[in-house]
């Protein structure tokens, strides 16, 4: 008893300990690789996308999510230019995707003008309480937009369709960011550092954006996935080295 009672404290304890530890950080890293962003637009819509940061830059398909829009106004959804508050956001990478085919972008609308029927997609809800969901295929450029570039900033937004012109009352702005650029390789050979184009935000509307490096969430996996083999190693043998100990102890 005496013995399986130390092996409980000198052994098992630390394991745990150790373990415990290592799920954390995994729980952790799995949940920064795959995070989300959302924004609350002028009149309480939200707009949520499925992952925000990190993305790769020849292109990703991520959901789009949308609550609180008023059904009488249709909208389109789309990755853009982030203009700041007030202006429209334009141009799009992909353009307009009047074929509904390219995934660049999506049109919602409840009551779309003829030519508009079996394009754009009716709102659930009614009233103020118009939903959406819709997959969108957002990369970083194309050929007349850079999202890239010093000082540009884009984000997927929602913003009201060509029905209702300047109408901003439907403008809410996700701003996204972009993990390594392909082939973005220095001279001496060493790789270049991963450039953002969008900081993180929870506001529609007044959110702004600072460029600067971003780590790509890949390598915080890799990494902390290695810390974490380290932990689970590390307690692993000493709990062995207890257990022979206590062993040793209790034959003698």
């Amino acid at each position: 008893m005496a013995w399986a009672s130390g092996l409980h404290r000198g052994g098992v304890g630390p394991l745990l300990a150790f373990t415990g530890a290592a799920a954390l950080l995994l729980s952790a890293t799995g949940s920064a690789s795959a995070a989300g962003g959302s924004a609350t637009g002028p009149e309480g819509q939200k707009l949520t996308v499925s992952k925000s940061s990190g993305l790769a830059a020849g292109g990703e398909t991520v959901t789009v999510t949308g609550s609180g829009y008023n059904t009488e106004k249709g909208v389109y959804v789309a990755f853009c230019v982030d203009n700041g508050a007030g202006k429209t956001p334009t141009p799009c990478v992909g353009g307009v995707d009047m074929s509904g085919e390219s995934g660049a972008s999506a049109w919602i609308s409840s009551n779309p003008p003829s030519y508009g029927e079996g394009l754009a997609k009716p709102y659930g809800g009614s009233g103020h309480k118009g939903s959406f969901s819709v997959q969108l295929k957002v990369r970083a450029k194309d050929a007349n937009t850079d999202c890239t570039k010093s000082g540009v900033t884009c984000a997927v937004i929602t913003r009201n369709d060509h029905t209702r012109g300047g109408d901003q009352s439907q403008t809410v702005r996700v701003p996204v960011s972009f993990g390594k650029s392909e082939g973005a390789v220095a001279d001496s050979g060493s790789k270049a550092t991963p450039t953002a184009t969008a900081a993180a935000s929870t506001t529609g509307g007044d959110e702004k954006a600072s460029d600067g490096p971003l780590a790509s969430t890949g390598s915080i996996a890799l990494t902390a996935g290695v810390t974490a083999a380290g932990l689970i190693a590390a307690g692993t043998g000493t709990w062995l080295w207890a257990r022979r100990r206590r062993a040793a102890t209790h034959t003698g």
